[in-house]
């Protein structure tokens, strides 16, 4: 007896669960993580494939930072400036009219930095998530996060690598390691 479990054909996916994957065009689902890779599905075409870690690296969605002229904004940020700015989408082979587009919809994005092939990703990042249906929001936790970083104040690298150094006149010295004597082959 053949047992077929019906599975809804729209589930709604959480932005925090999308991945983009290099050396492999478009956006995933992370389904789930495994010590040597990840388990992931196209949100094209809804294939799932397993990719190795060895080969591919993951990049969250929601870690993705854009610099600005600024201070770096998260990509939600420039999705979110994409969608409600109500200009259409440029055809993403017209490399001035992406500039043109994001001059526009977000001038603050550093354009010696951010260069037209990220831009052209952008905008097909944003077609791709829109026709799937996901919502384009960070997670509770991250947006936590954000809110209390000038609250709790806690020491940056470059401060935690600045007290840890100590002045060499401090630091005692090391003798260099001696090695034992190499044993003389018998005969």
């Amino acid at each position: 007896m053949w047992l077929y479990l019906a599975t809804p054909k729209f589930i709604a996916m959480e932005y925090n669960r999308i991945v983009a994957v290099t050396g492999m065009p478009g956006l995933y689902e992370m389904v789930s993580s495994k010590s040597d890779g990840a388990l992931v599905r196209s949100l094209e075409d809804n294939v799932t494939k397993f990719v190795s870690s060895r080969v591919h690296n993951l990049s969250h969605l929601e870690s993705i930072e854009v610099y600005t002229v600024r201070d770096n904004v998260n990509l939600v940020d420039i999705f979110n400036a994409m969608k409600n700015s109500g200009e259409a989408l440029p055809d993403v082979k017209d490399n001035k009219a992406i500039k043109a587009y994001f001059e526009k919809v977000y001038p603050d994005l550093d354009f010696e930095r951010v260069y037209a092939s990220d831009m052209k990703k952008m905008i097909k990042w944003l077609e791709v998530l829109q026709k799937s249906g996901v919502e384009i929001k960070l997670s509770e936790q991250q947006e936590e996060d954000e809110e209390g970083e000038g609250e709790n104040e806690t020491p940056t690298v470059e401060t935690v690598t600045a007290e840890a150094e100590t002045p060499a006149e401090e630091a005692p010295a090391k003798a260099p390691r001696k090695r034992a004597p190499k044993k003389k082959a018998e005969e």
